[in-house]
């Protein structure tokens, strides 16, 4: 009996010491720059310690080594600089799952297009190389009628006689819009019958209602709500490759910025099916309001694997370069359409945007709102001044873009809790375009980060991807040097230094979303969310910013993403594969513990083992 008991207590103690050993398992961080983004100038320290998934320690590297036992991973940075991982602010998540299926028909530099001429070849070479089949959809991204040596919109004319026996749309830039050809009107039911709808556009031929091709704004979304798309378990194989496009650029979150009901319902599934490794979130559309709100199963600024619903979108006006977006003095070049005295228009009313938001801020669901022009920004001011919320109550209200801002905005900003998520990649994009359309004056002030810093408002910088690249390296060198294609510097007195640039990529956006505790800077209890970079953006010339590199993506302590391993992969795209997708013939075996194949004796040294092979099984398995 006594044997046995001895036996059942030494079994206990070797599960027990088992168990704790498992939880002891860490990741030290040194030998590089490190930039931990707590506090209003910049910090370092020499060392950081990651255990399941949060940060547990931030500080020198002796009180690592001495204070900290257990089995560790010792990551040497060997001179690279660590972030906490870059926060997408705001963006288009679908977007890179629908792209799959789509062609660039982008000016340089996102694309190659030029001309109308050439348009129409990229879309003729995407048609063979897909083999689309008579009466199949065409679909290209990017389109810029600003950018094209015609300097106009292309028209259904042009796209008819390439493709007359296919339905064609081509997105605009500003995702506001899309020229059609024939085939595709014809399918969205729009003839020289159809009334423009309040908010929308339909620009039509010369002399006559026949529609043109072009539709915007509240012309073009019931059209983009209809299109096809790939069936949810298409889908679903391509959240990995779409949240890739977000991890090689440093990011560990992405936001589905003007959720479709369709869509909403997706993620939802997706993240029950743990497809997600990287955070995303859904702004669910004002549009459908009537479908999630007060819905049990539609809960916000929860987490659930990974997504969070966080705050419904309503779009208010549309884009600057798309000369949708509404502004106070009229355009200098007219309307899209050839209309005089053209000022943009709202999508909805002002009576009707004090109902929205009414009800949304009595049910305590935040408001995220898109609103670029000037008119815009003054709609909605007064709708929050008519609601009473003011900042004390922390709505944290975000107006997205905020591009076309007056000063005297910004008090009023302060004054009722709303806060900008800036986009002044278009500086560079569209700055020309801007001075072009709206006057020097108002071009100059776009997207005033410094002035809004100044004032005490807490900024975010996003790249409304598809619109334009997610690289957050080019979103900083915009913010600070504010030059246009042409070279003109774009509100000269608006240009912000590199750590502020970074705050807008990190500790703000996590402060607009109410995560400022969780993630956005490198501090004890909160996310192991790392990017790791070539160099110190703080430390480079403004003019070599843009060109710096994401080397490792870390979300909640595992890699999703290295620089080395995706080049490899690259190398060895033909090479024979394991379940997993691992290369046995060159070594790779699966890890869990890191989420990717990885070669045992390339692996990290954990201390406390003999050898990488052993350090590999122990760790991985």
């Amino acid at each position: 009996m006594l044997k046995q008991t001895v036996n059942l207590l030494l079994l206990i103690m070797i599960s027990s010491y088992s168990f704790a050993s498992e939880s002891l398992y860490q990741t030290l961080y040194f030998g590089g720059d490190i930039i931990t983004m707590d506090g209003d100038e910049p910090a370092y320290v020499e060392a950081v310690i990651e255990r399941d998934g949060k940060i547990i320690y931030v500080g020198d590297k002796a009180g690592a080594v001495n204070n900290f036992a257990g089995k560790t991973i010792e990551v040497n940075l060997e001179g690279k600089t660590m972030l906490p991982g870059f926060l997408d602010p705001h963006g288009h998540f679908m977007s890179a799952l629908m792209m799959v299926n789509q062609v660039n028909v982008a000016s340089p530099p996102v694309g190659t297009v030029k001309n109308i001429p050439q348009m129409i070849e990229k879309l003729k070479a995407y048609q063979k190389e897909k083999n689309i089949p008579k009466g199949g959809w065409i679909v290209g991204w990017g389109y810029d009628q600003d950018l094209l040596d015609e300097q106009r919109h292309i028209t259904k004319k042009d796209l008819d006689a390439a493709f007359p026996d296919n339905k064609v749309l081509i997105v605009h830039v500003s995702m506001h819009g899309a020229v059609l050809n024939s085939k595709a009107l014809e399918w969205a039911n729009i003839d020289k019958n159809t009334r423009t709808p309040a908010g929308g556009i339909i620009a039509r031929m010369p002399g006559s209602t026949e529609p043109a091709g072009l539709l915007m704004e509240m012309a073009y979304l019931p059209v983009m709500e209809k299109l096809p798309q790939p069936d949810d378990e298409e889908m679903l194989e391509l959240m990995k490759p779409a949240q890739m496009m977000y991890t090689r650029e440093g990011y560990t979150q992405a936001i589905e910025g003007f959720t479709h009901f369709k869509d909403l319902n997706f993620l939802m599934k997706a993240a029950a099916q743990g497809k997600n490794f990287i955070d995303i979130i859904a702004l669910p559309s004002f549009t459908e309001m009537d479908k999630w709100l007060n819905k049990p199963e539609y809960k916000f600024g929860e987490y659930h694997n990974k997504f969070k619903i966080q705050a419904c979108k309503i779009t208010l006006d549309g884009s600057p370069q798309g000369k949708t977006a509404l502004v106070s003095k009229p355009y200098l070049t007219g309307g899209p359409a050839g209309e005089k005295d053209w000022k943009g228009n709202a999508s909805i009313t002002q009576e009707q945007l004090d109902g929205l938001t009414k009800k949304l801020f009595d049910n305590h669901i935040p408001i995220q709102i898109h609103a670029n022009g000037d008119g815009a920004i003054d709609m909605m001011i007064k709708t929050v001044e008519h609601a009473g919320i003011t900042a004390k109550d922390d709505r944290r209200t975000l107006i997205v873009h905020s591009q076309f801002q007056r000063p005297e905005h910004l008090p009023k900003y302060v004054e009722l809790g709303l806060l900008p998520s800036y986009f002044t990649l278009h500086t560079f994009f569209w700055g020309d375009v801007h001075i072009k359309n709206i006057g020097k004056e108002a071009a100059f002030f776009i997207s005033p980060m410094k002035a809004a810093k100044e004032a005490g408002l807490i900024t975010s910088n996003h790249s409304d991807f598809n619109v334009t690249p997610l690289n957050p390296f080019f979103m900083m060198w915009t913010a600070m040097a504010r030059e246009s294609r042409s070279g003109v510097i774009i509100g000269p007195d608006q240009r912000v230094d590199a750590y502020t640039a970074l705050q807008a990529l990190t500790t703000g956006p996590a402060y607009q979303f109410f995560e400022e505790n969780r993630k956005g800077k490198i501090k004890v209890g909160m996310l192991a969310d790392f990017v790791i970079i070539e160099k110190n953006p703080l430390k480079q010339a403004v003019s070599d910013i843009k060109n710096n590199e994401v080397v490792q993506t870390i979300k909640e302590g595992k890699t999703v993403y290295s620089k080395k391993e995706d080049n490899s992969k690259k190398k060895l795209a033909g090479a024979e594969r394991d379940s997993h997708g691992c290369i046995g013939s060159a070594g790779y075996s699966w890890c869990a513990k890191t989420n990717q194949c990885e070669r045992p004796w390339e692996l990290t040294k954990i201390r406390g083992f003999e050898n990488s092979q052993s350090a590999f099984n122990s760790y991985c398995k």
